[in-house]
């Protein structure tokens, strides 16, 4: 794949520092504006980046978690990036990135899933029906006319019609093939708990106080017993954490990139 990124950037150029986010699934980098918009952040140099296949942007032939850790990985190098911020399914990716050693810097993951069972239970379904021959197609374009409508409740009144927007640009076949391929992930993994702690990096999991993505007893008490992981609980937010309390999500950045 010849990548043509969809990049947003903000703060100084010549910062010591410089964080790469990665959106979640089927959003963009305009999930991010708020969070990069912080003052806390202003020292910071700051790179959004879409992952192909998602918002409009071409995907690429191989849409595995390990062909996209491997993407993003090159990105972050290119881009000089040494702190690593995802989403949901980019959080996600981002833990593969640093699993396979393909990222040392400190991590913070924004609603991450650990195990197939703890994801949202309309995805997995949407996963189900999107293989059966001659329906898949047809119901993955009505969930994502219907997904932004439903999504708006999560975000912001003064941001949901942008952010929306954003999101039903999809193509539905696209998403249905990246999804798919998702979860054959998660089913080579029980827990991405061991992979996490395994790669021995400064990780901060980030999640909203409602959070509709699970986390079992098991996965918490395997991520605090991990010296190097930190559980961060954000009140008054949900999955969509980043566009309902980007100045919270923005401090936790902070504090990684301060551990450098």
């Amino acid at each position: 794949m010849n990548e043509r990124w969809d990049v947003r950037r903000a703060g100084p150029a010549e910062a010591t520092h410089r964080v790469l986010m990665i959106p979640g699934g089927m959003c963009s980098t305009e999930f991010y504006a708020d969070v990069m918009a912080e003052p806390v952040l202003a020292g910071l140099s700051t790179v959004a980046v879409t992952q192909p296949g998602f918002a409009g942007t071409a995907a690429p032939a191989d849409v595995s978690m390990e062909h996209y850790a491997e993407l993003l990985a090159r990105f972050a190098a290119d881009t000089g990036c040494d702190v690593l911020v995802g989403h949901s399914l980019g959080a996600n990716v981002a833990i593969e990135m640093a699993a396979a050693g393909l990222f040392k810097g400190p991590l913070v993951l924004l609603s991450p899933t650990f195990s197939r069972g703890d994801e949202a239970k309309f995805l997995a379904v949407m996963n189900t029906v999107g293989k059966v021959p001659g329906l898949g197609g047809a119901v993955w374009a009505g969930m994502l006319w219907l997904l932004p409508k439903v999504m708006r409740r999560e975000m912001p009144a003064d941001r949901a019609q942008t952010l929306s927007a954003d999101m039903a640009g999809n193509d539905p076949a696209v998403c249905r093939r990246i999804v798919r391929s998702y979860y054959e992930y998660l089913d080579r993994y029980p827990s991405l708990v061991p992979r996490l702690c395994g790669a021995a990096v400064p990780a901060w999991v980030v999640r909203g106080d409602h959070d509709e993505i699970g986390l079992t007893d098991d996965e918490r008490r395997g991520l605090e017993d991990c010296p190097q992981i930190r559980l961060v609980t954000v009140p008054d937010a949900g999955h969509m954490l980043l566009v309902e309390q980007p100045a919270r999500v923005a401090e936790v950045i902070a504090e990684a990139a301060a551990a450098l």
